[in-house]
């Protein structure tokens, strides 16, 4: 994540950098193309939110534009994202934080505090729309996997299966940490995109 925060951040910026954002700015503008098709229109398209957002310019009006912008930055970083599943409703996760606390999860490990904690960096509030963004410090992958474990089976039925996917999804992510460090890089922070 502080490499995707650098890149939006970079006053001169190298080469890689540059190549980078050539990808990021790409895919940005197939993703405001898949959204005129769908009808969808924003006030500020997304790849003007990115060019907003490397400007350090962005709009204080809320606009999901910003969001997508940022996901598409991460998503050039990022290489392996997984599906956790499909829930109706966001507010849904703060039964679940009710749940899990009964049952001794900490406050930094249930899914209101990374799932909504937001992005590293300040974006305009996408305003009623979805997406969301939250993030977790990858080192805290395990210890996450190991509170939900123990509390599986005492879950009430509604919640256990999605606290399962969040382990089984989080104890890979921990290992996927674990690795990386062995070979000498720092993956810093897993992203949660809901959209």
């Amino acid at each position: 994540m502080r490499t995707v925060v650098r890149l939006l951040t970079a006053v001169e910026r190298t080469e890689q950098q540059e190549r980078t954002l050539a990808r990021v700015r790409t895919e940005c503008r197939r993703t405001d193309a898949r959204f005129r098709e769908q009808g969808i229109t924003l006030t500020v398209s997304i790849s003007r939110a990115l060019d907003e957002l490397i400007d350090g310019t962005p709009s204080t009006d809320p606009c999901p534009a910003y969001s997508y912008a940022f996901y598409q930055t991460v998503a050039a970083h990022f290489s392996d994202p997984a599906d956790l599943g499909t829930w109706r409703r966001p507010a849904w996760f703060h039964a679940m934080d009710d749940e899990l606390a009964r049952h001794g999860v900490p406050s930094d490990l249930l899914p209101g505090a990374f799932l909504f904690s937001g992005p590293p960096l300040r974006l305009p509030h996408p305003g009623d729309a979805v997406p969301s963004i939250g993030t977790l410090p990858a080192p805290r992958a395990a210890a996450l996997a190991d509170a939900y474990a123990r509390v599986l089976d005492r879950l009430d039925p509604e919640f256990r299966g999605p606290a399962r996917r969040f382990a089984d999804a989080l104890r890979f992510e921990a290992r996927e940490w674990e690795g990386a460090r062995q070979l000498g890089t720092n993956p810093d922070t897993l992203l949660f995109w809901l959209h």
